[in-house]
């Protein structure tokens, strides 16, 4: 953000979603944070939300929003990894702990910990929000929420054998032989590019 948190002596088969916050400073200076997960196994990414206030009691009810927003439950996972922020309470732990998913929490600042979900916090900021003029939190939430739909369903992935995370949901590939016409989808007011060919 290895494969694995360093120290922490996890299996990287086993489910675990780590999270973190990520800060975005808007055209008029004002701070926006966005509590992003990703699912380690998959690198499935979820954009939970963006506010200017991230609170304790905030930070909690975006963690009871997580299977509602995934479209899946939390008991698919096992571990749950985040730092020490004081907005991590014990009802923020609570929710996840309820379905049985241990909390890994990571050493006091050691970010390799929680490595692959800083590696993609630094993906976020250099293909996206580095180039972008963010203009308040309505344009900050439906940017993440785009980039959070490319990422997960057309991005390709090295840990993945450069198939998107949502590989399963998408229709099957048209043989390249059979067709040589390739379409272009344009992402972020043309920021990327998106591939495929034509059926």
């Amino acid at each position: 953000m290895g494969h694995h948190p360093v120290g922490l002596g996890y299996s990287s088969v086993l489910a675990k979603r780590p999270c973190d916050f990520l800060h975005i400073d808007t055209i008029c200076l004002q701070r926006l944070y966005a509590l992003v997960f990703l699912e380690d196994h998959t690198r499935r990414l979820y954009v939970a939300g963006v506010t200017a206030h991230p609170t304790a009691a905030w930070a909690t009810q975006q963690a009871r929003n997580l299977p509602i927003g995934l479209g899946m439950r939390i008991d698919s996972l096992r571990f749950l990894i985040r730092d020490r922020d004081s907005k991590y309470t014990d009802a923020f732990d609570a929710v996840f702990q309820a379905e049985d998913v241990e909390i890994i929490k990571t050493p006091v600042r050691a970010p390799k910990a929680n490595a692959h979900c800083e590696r993609v916090i630094g993906t976020l900021l250099r293909e996206v929000l580095d180039h972008m003029l963010i203009l308040g939190k309505a344009h900050a939430s439906q940017v993440l929420a785009e980039y959070q739909r490319h990422y997960n369903a057309h991005r390709p992935h090295r840990a993945r054998d450069q198939l998107p995370p949502q590989i399963e949901e998408q229709p099957p590939p048209v043989d390249a032989t059979a067709s040589r016409r390739l379409l272009r989808s344009r992402v972020l007011g043309c920021l990327i590019n998106e591939y495929r060919y034509a059926a």
